[in-house]
């Protein structure tokens, strides 16, 4: 195989626990969550380009939705999954399906971080994503 053959190198891989980032901050949240999702679609689906501190851009972001947040539209740049289940179980999945690329998973839960990091993947806060949103 020439090296005009080989695949395209994967884009580094976000994986945002949308819940767990939506819960990080009382801004009424609990009242709608599906919008509270679509406002957080909103404010990561410009990090595709960029990417994030210690995930340098061009990334791709995919929001792991659960519950009563299910339904919110993708954005460009952003992958949407509905958790038809356990969203930490949803994330994991994710995760396992994209071993063979860079993944860093947005989440302050301790016990997800730990799952994932077993797999491979990084570790980031929600208030790297949360800044400015």
């Amino acid at each position: 195989m020439s090296t005009d053959d080989a695949p395209a190198p994967s884009l580094p891989l976000l994986v945002v626990d949308a819940a767990n980032v939506v819960g990080s901050v009382p801004d009424g949240w609990w009242r709608d969550r599906r919008a509270a999702t679509e406002r957080l679609l909103d404010s990561v689906a410009p990090l595709a380009p960029t990417g994030v501190p210690g995930l340098p851009g061009p990334i791709d972001i995919t929001v792991v939705v659960e519950g009563r947040a299910r339904g919110a539209a993708g954005r460009p740049g952003v992958e949407v999954v509905e958790a038809p289940g356990s969203g930490d179980d949803a994330i994991v999945d994710v995760v396992s399906e994209n071993r063979d690329r860079r993944v860093a998973v947005v989440t302050a839960d301790r016990g997800l971080r730990s799952r994932v990091e077993a797999l491979g993947a990084e570790t980031i806060g929600p208030r790297v994503i949360r800044e400015g949103a």
